[in-house]
């Protein structure tokens, strides 16, 4: 028993790092550009997101994936790997290497989903994007064989037990034995072979379908990160799908020692808010008190590609569908101090099982941008929604800084300051005008609102904020107003008057 305990203190000891994302200074904010491109995403990185403060790209599975060729290749078959050859719809090894370089030196980091719980289906007669032909159990350009497999194979179909969630295959996808020595270290060799090429740490997909123990043992075989690029001894970030609703024999708590968990009751408790399903009044305390995981331990998020689309379990969610609702619960929770926050970045989709963007020859389409910055549809780009970057912003600006001078009318109607450096106010009352002079915890001046728009010389594009020598200022947002938020602060949305 002590050589156990010992063994696993060693264990927590080597990955004690890998709650922290690895961003530049000053930046607390990440993004999910769904099925992009790699060219693009660089082009991203050093055209919009370093300039917009944003700290990190999570990027769709770079391994070698099985082509479910149909007139509209569906997104999910990203996630059944025949290997870990980085080859993609998405580019080619060369541009994978070639975009993680150019984000990094734009401090922009880059965190790849990690497809590990499993291989593919069995689909007779397809290949893989890049060429490879498994047969049944047989992947021979990882390899694996059938022994690597959870063997016969059982179905996922019982949430109460822990042992069918995790050693059963899940949709019929192939599950691997994590509790095999040989498949820790091939899977282990995969993720640092991306290492090596400078992502700062991974998204584990279906973390919740595998062992904690196992998975504790994958990422102690983990290197550090570039000491070049992130200094030295520096672990990957670690992130896990761990879909818990509180209900079922896997817990989420089993994961919080490895890394962070994603917290989807998060996104679910703010849509019942945003939704008028709870008064927003009761979010003076939104947290671990709500039954989430300790902020340290949370990455957080308003949706994300599986629920967006109605499954991927975690409850009802609140989607670009409904823009102004989206909006403020972005806003909420960019302004708000718990966990790292990632802003989903989309594309139009008119089935769950939908691919992105494509032309004639099924290659993913280029996003077009617009004038105004946004982009052309099908592609959504949230991430370039203005009241989304500049809360992005807003969340840079305000750092550690505690909530204070909260104020709510009893119902849906909220705001809050971030120490003396911001403050933020929404209204998603039905019917009922915000009409309030608040105390603001600024010192006294002119501010732009960051949502209405945008510090251009010596004047706002938007409605602009006067603060009074007290910190007090008049608060005005209209039900009838597109935007149901306010927000300034003392970065750009100060004017130099």
């Amino acid at each position: 028993m002590r050589a156990t305990l010992c063994f696993v203190a060693a264990l927590l000891g080597a990955v004690s790092a890998q709650w922290e994302p690895n961003v530049v200074d000053g930046r607390s904010a990440m993004v999910h550009l769904f099925e992009w491109k790699w060219v693009d995403i660089a082009s991203e990185c050093e055209n919009f997101l370093s300039a917009r403060g944003y700290g990190g790209v999570q990027v769709s599975p770079p391994n070698e994936y099985m082509a479910i060729t149909s007139s509209n290749r569906p997104w999910w078959e990203r996630y059944q790997p025949v290997s870990y050859r980085i080859v993609s719809r998405s580019g080619s090894e060369a541009e994978f290497g070639d975009m993680v370089s150019r984000c990094n030196n734009v401090g922009v980091r880059i965190y790849v989903d990690a497809v590990i719980n499993h291989m593919s289906a069995s689909w007779d007669g397809l290949s893989g994007v890049g060429g490879s032909k498994p047969s049944g159990y047989n992947y021979p350009d990882v390899p694996y064989t059938q022994s690597d497999f959870h063997y016969p194979p059982c179905t996922v179909n019982n949430y109460q037990d822990a042992t069918n969630v995790r050693n059963c295959e899940l949709s019929g996808l192939h599950d691997l034995n994590d509790g095999s020595e040989s498949v820790r270290g091939k899977i282990a060799a995969y993720m640092n072979t991306l290492i090596g090429k400078g992502v700062a740490g991974f998204r584990i997909d279906a973390a919740k379908h595998m062992w904690p123990d196992n998975l504790a043992m994958i990422y102690s075989q983990l290197s550090d990160l570039d000491s070049g690029v992130f200094g030295s001894g520096k672990r990957p970030f670690i992130y896990q799908e761990v879909i818990d609703p509180g209900t079922e024999a896997v817990k989420k708590s089993e994961y919080v020692g490895l890394g962070r968990v994603c917290e989807f009751q998060y996104g679910t408790e703010l849509a019942n808010c945003f939704n008028r399903q709870n008064q927003l009044k009761w979010l003076v305390n939104f947290g671990e008190s709500w039954g989430l995981v300790a902020g340290s331990s949370a990455l957080v998020f308003i949706d994300n590609h599986d629920n967006q689309r109605g499954h991927g379990g975690g409850g009802s969610v609140i989607t670009f569908q409904t823009p102004k609702l989206y909006k403020m619960a972005n806003a909420f929770m960019l302004a708000w101090p718990f966990g790292f926050p990632r802003v989903m970045s989309s594309y139009e989709f008119s089935t769950s099982d939908d691919g992105p963007p494509q032309d004639s020859n099924q290659a993913i389409i280029t996003p077009t941008i617009n004038s105004d910055g946004s982009c052309a549809r099908p592609w959504v780009c949230e991430h370039r929604w203005r009241q989304i970057y500049n809360m992005v912003g807003f969340r840079n600006v305000a750092g550690t800084t505690e909530v204070a001078n909260w104020w709510d009318n009893d119902n849906y109607q909220i705001a809050f300051s971030r120490g003396t450096v911001g403050f933020i106010a929404i209204n998603n009352e039905a019917s009922a005008d915000l009409k309030q002079t608040l105390q603001t915890g600024l010192a006294g001046g002119t501010y732009c609102d960051v949502i209405s728009g945008e510090v251009s010389g010596s004047s706002c594009t938007g409605k602009s904020v006067t603060v009074n020598s007290d910190g007090t200022a008049y608060i005005e947002i209209l039900v009838s107003e597109d935007d149901g938020v306010l927000a300034i602060h003392t970065g750009v949305s100060k004017l130099q008057c």
